[in-house]
C-alpha cells in the first residue's frame, strides 16, 4: 500500500480508544462495587448493627458511663486544640510556599509531609524519647513537675504530629493555581499586605480551608497509632474514644465497645457526607470563574 493511500484512510474513533467494551466496563464496575461492599458498607453497618443489638437503652448506656463522657471530653478538647493550631500554621506556611520564592522552601515542603512517611507509632514513641522520665528532656520535667507523656499535653502534641499536613497540603497547590496576580494588584492599588490576604487571599481559599479543616479534624478525633503510645491508658484520664473502644472491646464488652465505635463512624459519615458538599460547591466556583474569565 502506498503512503498516499494510506494517508487518506479514515482515523480511528477516538472513543474505541478510551472506551472499553460493555462487558469490560460491567466488569470493572462490579468488582469495584464488590469491593467497596466488603471491605466499607459491610464493615460499617456490622458496627451498627452490634451497637444496637441489645437496643437503645443498651446503646446509650454506653454514653453515661463515667469513662465514656471522659474520652469524649478528651477527644473533643485534643480537637480543640490542634485543629486551630494546625490551621493557623497550614495558611501561613502555604502562604509563604505558594505567594514568595525563599531559601529552604524545598525543605519547609518536604518537613510538612514527614507526617505522611511517618508511622504514627513511631512518632508517639518519639515524643516519649524526648519528653518521657528516661528521656532527653524528662529529668528536667521532673524537677519543674511538669508532665507531657501520659498526660493530656502529650496527647495534644501527638495529634498535632500527625494532623500537621492536612490543612497545607490542601492548601499549598490550591494557593499556587491562583497565582499572585490579584493580591499583586491590591498591593498596587494602596492595601496592606494584611488588608490584601484578608480580602483577596482568604476570600479565595474558604472553599478549600473548610474542606482541609473538616478532614483534619476527623483525623484528630479518630487517630490511634501516636495517642496510644503517648496516653498511657489510664481510664478517666488520657484515653480518647479510639482508645476507649479498644479497652472495652478488650474486655469483652461489645455492645458498649460498639456503641462507642459507632459515634465515630457517625463522625466519619458526617465528614464525607460534607467533604462532598464542599467539593462540589468548590468545583462549582472553580466552573463559575472560569466562566466570568
Amino acid at each position: 500500500m502506498s503512503s498516499a493511500s494510506a494517508t487518506t484512510q479514515p482515523p480511528a474513533r477516538a472513543g474505541s480508544v478510551v472506551t472499553e467494551g460493555f462487558a469490560v466496563r460491567a466488569l470493572l464496575i462490579g468488582i469495584a462495587v464488590v469491593f467497596l461492599a466488603l471491605f466499607l458498607v459491610l464493615p460499617l453497618v456490622t458496627v451498627f448493627i452490634q451497637a444496637f443489638a441489645k437496643g437503645w437503652s443498651a446503646y446509650l448506656a454506653a454514653f453515661s458511663e463515667v469513662d465514656a463522657r471522659s474520652a469524649i471530653r478528651l477527644t473533643l478538647l485534643t480537637a480543640a486544640i490542634a485543629v486551630p493550631f494546625n490551621l493557623v500554621f497550614g495558611i501561613m506556611a502555604s502562604w509563604a510556599i505558594a505567594k514568595f520564592e525563599f531559601r529552604g522552601k524545598n525543605l519547609l515542603v518536604t518537613l510538612i509531609d514527614l507526617p505522611f512517611s511517618v508511622s504514627p507509632v513511631v512518632s508517639g514513641l518519639i515524643y516519649v524519647l524526648v519528653f518521657g522520665a528516661q528521656g532527653l528532656l524528662g529529668p528536667w520535667l521532673l524537677e519543674h513537675d511538669i508532665q507531657i507523656i501520659f498526660a493530656v499535653p502529650g496527647i495534644v502534641l501527638a495529634t498535632i504530629f500527625v494532623t500537621f499536613p492536612f490543612v497545607a497540603r490542601q492548601l499549598i497547590p490550591l494557593m499556587q493555581e491562583q497565582g499572585t496576580a490579584e493580591e499583586e494588584a491590591a498591593l498596587t492599588l494602596g492595601a496592606s499586605g494584611w488588608h490584601a490576604f484578608r480580602t483577596v487571599t482568604l476570600p479565595n481559599i474558604r472553599w478549600g480551608l473548610l474542606y482541609s479543616v473538616l478532614l483534619c479534624n476527623a483525623r484528630a478525633m479518630g487517630e490511634f497509632g501516636a495517642v496510644s503510645v503517648v496516653s498511657g491508658h489510664i481510664r478517666g484520664l488520657t484515653n480518647t474514644l479510639p482508645l476507649h473502644v479498644e479497652i472495652l472491646y478488650n474486655e469483652y464488652n461489645f455492645v458498649a465497645s460498639f456503641a462507642v465505635a459507632s459515634l465515630l463512624a457517625g463522625l466519619a459519615l458526617v465528614t464525607l457526607l460534607v467533604k462532598s458538599l464542599l467539593e462540589w460547591r468548590f468545583s462549582a466556583e472553580i466552573a463559575a470563574g472560569a466562566r466570568r474569565h
